[in-house]
């Protein structure tokens, strides 16, 4: 299966293309891992102690990409806010080095979720994780949301995107697929065959 690119904002601290001063990550949505997923580095304009990267950056990227989770069901509309956030730092994480950040939903509620994050090194250590509590976004929040929203509509992935993601990769069939017996996605065939590039 392939990774599908979640979409962005204009001036959100970790994705808004436009803002100077922001991360400028992106997420994908592993559909294998049944994981949200960014790789990033820091540089050492993000440090608290010499080649260290700083805790309140790293709690802002588990905060991201662990709410970033409940987007693994393709609902790129669903939008929710952190109620509460514990975060354990586990070991020093390095500016200047690769590194991974996964989200996953623990428990799905609709208008309440549960997640967690963790953020690894290029061997696989964790750094620091997280687990949180997310609200459905308050009505006045998303009221002031305006050219946020049309930059997000514009990067939101396309329905036959999200098909191709969901498909394995080995996928030629154009009705149903299926792992282990059990069918991942049905799509359907004329719709595939009208759409092709």
């Amino acid at each position: 299966m392939k990774k599908l690119q979640q979409p962005t904002s204009l001036h959100c601290f970790g994705c808004g293309k436009d803002n100077p001063f922001g991360l400028k990550l992106k997420w994908y949505n592993n559909f294998e891992q049944k994981q949200v997923e960014t790789d990033f580095e820091l540089s050492d304009n993000y440090c608290s102690y010499p080649g260290t990267v700083h805790g309140g950056i790293l709690a802002t990227i588990l905060d991201e990409t662990s709410g970033r989770a409940v987007l693994l069901t393709n609902d790129f509309a669903r939008l929710m806010v952190t109620l509460k956030m514990e975060v354990v730092y586990k070991h020093n994480t390095p500016t200047n080095t690769p590194l991974k950040a996964v989200g996953r939903i623990l428990r799905d509620g609709g208008s309440r979720a549960q997640v967690e994050g963790e953020i690894r090194l290029p061997d696989g250590t964790v750094t620091c994780s997280c687990k949180s509590i997310l609200l459905k976004i308050p009505q006045a929040v998303q009221a002031k949301w305006g050219p946020e929203e049309a930059e997000w509509n514009r990067t939101t992935p396309s329905a036959q995107e999200i098909i191709q993601a969901t498909l394995p990769d080995d996928c030629t069939c154009g009705c149903a697929c299926e792992k282990d017996g059990q069918p991942l996605i049905e799509h359907n065939f004329t719709w595939r065959s009208k759409n092709k590039n």
